[in-house]
């Protein structure tokens, strides 16, 4: 009797979600966040390629795509949404309200356009913590995002900020870490500033090029730990020569090529470490010598394929315009930034990632905790960067599916100090005994 129940209730849950579907589909969903710190969550926005009256949905579990949809996992209500979960059932998330507050920080050069996100209702904490996002390396702006929704409506208060010439904030774009850690500090203080008597601790949560930026930044503002996704300790010249030497995994190479894949390395970092004013006989010598070489044509890294690509004059006159316009600091040492930060620090790392090579970072985290540091760190297999699932292609390229499952629980239990749960198919690299 028991399971007759259940199947005629799952009869009902289809028949009403069907029913919502098709009053979705004609009404519209309503922008927002739904669900509560104790479930599941989805976030609705408007995105550019999805037509009205459909929005884009991001859930607390990872899974993404449109409200128009005829596979969505969200159809909406009036006020609710009803949630597909992964093991089919339905359940029903109310509407969740929030307090934004827009606030404009000064800093050398520019003005950034910021906005604090406070949870409110039934179930909001009186005091709770304070999390400013570090944008990584898009030009896409920040405020709104949806990620930054998840974290909110888990009870969390986050401020997000457009850096410097993205979005609605003034100034160029950089990525000089060490002005955008700057810039990082001063959004931190404004956010303290904004919640003052409101949050009990406060931190950065950065991702991609954000985890050489929130690190720096802790260093300078007063704060109580760091969460990184995704990001990297080692520096753009190696991040670039452990991209070509993946590249070389796959393509199959023999241990001669991967050696001049190394000395290619070499000869572009000490070219871009010049600013473009050095260098270039060393990689000139080697592209005569690889010429041939079938590898030549097909290696990426960030930068070094195509400077050996481009002719010795070329790359003379306008290598510094193509490559060195964004004042990256090539050779920046991220461990030693980790070995002055005293705060607990969450790093996430994708197991497959192919634009941030993982292997020196789980080293390096590895022996920062032997050295008993405060240091989580949990690998979450067959993801790429963005902490992506993918679908592999015969030809080796990759389709996104989803976020990871756990990713974003493990962020904000983390955060919340509540961690203890299995989060999707990750794994902790274990701190050692004493």
């Amino acid at each position: 009797m028991r399971y007759l129940f259940k199947y005629i209730l799952t009869l009902a849950w289809l028949a009403l979600a069907m029913t919502s579907r098709a009053w979705s589909a004609e009404s519209g969903c309503e922008a927002g966040a739904y669900g509560a710190a104790d479930q599941d969550i989805v976030v609705l926005q408007p995105k550019d390629f999805i037509p009205s009256p459909g929005l884009g949905y991001l859930t607390l579990d990872g899974r993404y795509g449109s409200t128009l949809s005829s596979t969505s996992a969200v159809v909406c209500g009036d006020g609710y949404v009803l949630l597909t979960t992964e093991d089919a059932g339905h359940i029903r998330l109310d509407r969740r309200e929030f307090k934004r507050t827009r606030k404009d920080i000064q800093v050398p050069g520019a003005t950034l356009v910021g906005e604090l996100l406070e949870p409110l209702g039934q179930g909001a904490p009186s005091v709770m913590p304070l999390v400013v996002m570090v944008q990584g390396s898009e030009t896409e702006a920040a405020v709104d995002n949806n990620r930054a929704y998840l974290l909110a409506a888990r009870g969390i208060a986050v401020f997000t900020y457009d850096k410097r010439g993205t979005g609605q904030s003034g100034g160029f774009y950089t990525q000089n870490f060490e002005l955008l850690a700057d810039d990082a500090a001063a959004a931190m203080t404004q956010a303290q500033a904004m919640m003052r008597g409101r949050f009990d601790r406060a931190g950065y949560w950065g991702q991609s090029q954000g985890g050489w930026v929130g690190p720096l930044a802790a260093t300078r503002s007063k704060v109580d730990f760091v969460a990184v996704g995704f990001g990297l300790v080692v520096s753009p010249i190696d991040e670039d020569r452990d991209q070509m030497l993946l590249e070389a995994e796959a393509f199959g190479l023999t241990s001669h090529e991967k050696e001049q894949i190394r000395r290619l390395s070499i000869a572009t970092a000490r070219i871009v470490s010049s600013h473009f004013t050095s260098g270039f006989e060393e990689l000139e010598v080697l592209r005569k010598e690889v010429g041939v070489e079938q590898w030549a044509g097909r290696i990426q890294g960030e930068y070094s394929g195509d400077m050996l690509r481009m002719s010795d004059s070329d790359l003379r006159r306008v290598g510094r315009a193509l490559f060195d316009n964004l004042e990256i600091i090539w050779d920046y040492d991220a461990a030693s930034v980790l070995n002055r930060l005293d705060v607990p620090l969450l790093w996430a790392i994708a197991g497959k990632d192919r634009e941030a090579p993982i292997d020196q970072t789980v080293a390096s985290l590895g022996d920062f905790k032997k050295q008993g540091k405060l240091f989580d760190v949990y690998i979450f297999p067959d993801t790429d960067h963005g902490m992506y699932e993918f679908i592999e292609k015969p030809d080796g390229s990759r389709v996104n599916a989803r976020v990871t499952d756990g990713y974003f629980k493990l962020t904000g239990d983390w955060i919340l100090r509540t961690t203890g749960r299995q989060y999707g198919r990750s794994f902790s690299i274990p701190s050692p005994k004493p």
